[in-house]
């Protein structure tokens, strides 16, 4: 790639190089030619504080180069304002960098102190939607999108972007991690209607993927924040995961329990009323056949529960 910075005139400026640690430095880092010198250049200016044009250019450069380096994204930052530089024009200019490095956290950063200091959103969730579509999960991304919303009071979109996003893909923790956020980001309190709506519609979601964790922990975070007991989704688990009226056994048929999560429930719920052999019989099916992978949580649940209320009979 060509690097633009060697458009202008460095004649007056003396590198500074990177101390790796003396002359005979212990693991010193093979940088490639260019980066080091560019990096070296950077050192120079930025020693002397210098905003100017070509430092700017600079900073472009590296950051094709390494688009993880903080420092050259904060001095970029501080060079832009300083120089009144047309911000909607590096917001575009951030877009070309974000579709070529779209995991990278400093672009988010980064363009968190342009916008705010924008002062307008208007690239801004159109811009996020097409990065969605490159990576739907993508962790950054919708991180900078809560931020924006709550920047700008822009929620009452979200719901339906989630809607959307879910309706997609109903595995995509990132949506409900979303949605739970403009639930409850805004205010606390959210009326009994609305919390009613949200558990049929998370109870609609488990139905189209009963193992799916996304959606049972978006179900079970909004009883939490509500205050709402378990017992409420109660016959809803019990549809997903019937207990055998008989001792546990590898005979089991598979079709009784379709989802671990709704067995997980249902144990606490029966812990919770004292019901400690059918809470004992759901941690052992769990730990046995549904969710070995956690065999020994299971059993730890199981003989703390069993120990608790012996001591207290």
């Amino acid at each position: 790639m060509p690097l633009a910075y060697l458009d202008y005139t460095w004649d007056d400026i003396v590198p500074i190089p990177q101390d790796d640690g003396g002359d005979s430095p212990l693991a010193p880092i093979a940088y490639q030619d260019d980066y080091k010198t560019a990096m070296e250049y950077l050192r120079a200016v930025m020693s002397v504080e210098e905003f100017s044009d070509r430092a700017l250019q600079l900073t472009a450069d590296l950051i094709f180069m390494n688009p993880a380096h903080y420092t050259v994204w904060a001095y970029r930052a501080r060079l832009l304002l300083a120089l009144k530089k047309d911000l909607e024009q590096e917001l575009i200019w951030i877009e070309e960098v974000g579709e070529q490095f779209p995991k990278n956290y400093q672009i988010w950063n980064h363009r968190e102190v342009i916008v705010d200091k924008y002062d307008n959103p208007i690239r801004e969730l159109p811009f996020i939607e097409v990065m969605l579509e490159l990576d739907s999960k993508n962790y950054h991304v919708w991180s900078y999108r809560q931020w924006v919303v709550r920047r700008f009071d822009l929620w009452i979109t979200e719901l339906d972007y989630t809607d959307r996003m879910i309706e997609n893909d109903v595995r995509n923790n990132s949506a409900w991690n979303h949605r739970y956020f403009a639930m409850f980001g805004k205010a606390e309190d959210v009326a009994r209607t609305a919390i009613d709506d949200e558990i049929d519609y998370a109870k609609t979601a488990i139905l189209k993927a009963p193992q799916n964790a996304s959606a049972w922990n978006y179900l079970l975070g909004v009883l939490k924040h509500s205050n709402r007991s378990l017992s409420e989704i109660e016959d809803f688990c019990n549809d997903l995961a019937t207990l055998p009226t008989t001792e546990p056994s590898t005979d089991i048929d598979m079709d009784q329990i379709t989802s671990a999560r709704a067995l997980e429930v249902l144990a606490d719920i029966y812990a919770s009323r004292h019901e400690v052999e059918k809470a004992a019989q759901a941690w052992t099916l769990l730990a046995e056949k549904y969710d070995p992978i956690r065999e020994n949580y299971w059993k730890f649940k199981k003989d703390q529960t069993i120990q608790r209320f012996a001591a207290t009979a």
